[in-house]
């Protein structure tokens, strides 16, 4: 297993065991609510939805380097955010690396 690898899921796996609390706990509407009863979520919301598109922007351009179909990591992104750019960066380490295999 690669460093990056590890590093991936040493990432993914706390952060499942916070989403799934926070789920269990006020559901997937309470989990946005906040964001909009102050001007501090608000940016905070708009900072996320900002950096959401500019992983999707980069995952579909990458994808088309990587051979991998994008679709389903764009689809989690919009649906539970950050899971697809860090479950697209898992795939893609299982994928080899296209510039080798042209040489």
């Amino acid at each position: 297993m690669s460093h990056r690898l590890i590093y991936l899921f040493a990432v993914i796996l706390p952060f499942s065991v916070i989403t799934i609390l926070a789920l269990m706990d006020v559901g997937y509407i309470g989990v946005l609510k906040p964001h909009f009863q102050t001007w501090g979520g608000g940016q905070v919301f708009m900072d996320l939805v900002i950096l959401a598109l500019l992983s999707c922007i980069w995952m579909v351009y990458d994808s088309k380097k990587q051979g991998l179909p994008v679709w389903p990591f764009l689809l989690i992104t919009l649906v539970v955010g950050a899971f697809g750019p860090l479950l697209y960066l898992v795939v893609r380490e299982f994928r080899p690396d296209p510039l080798a295999l042209r040489n």
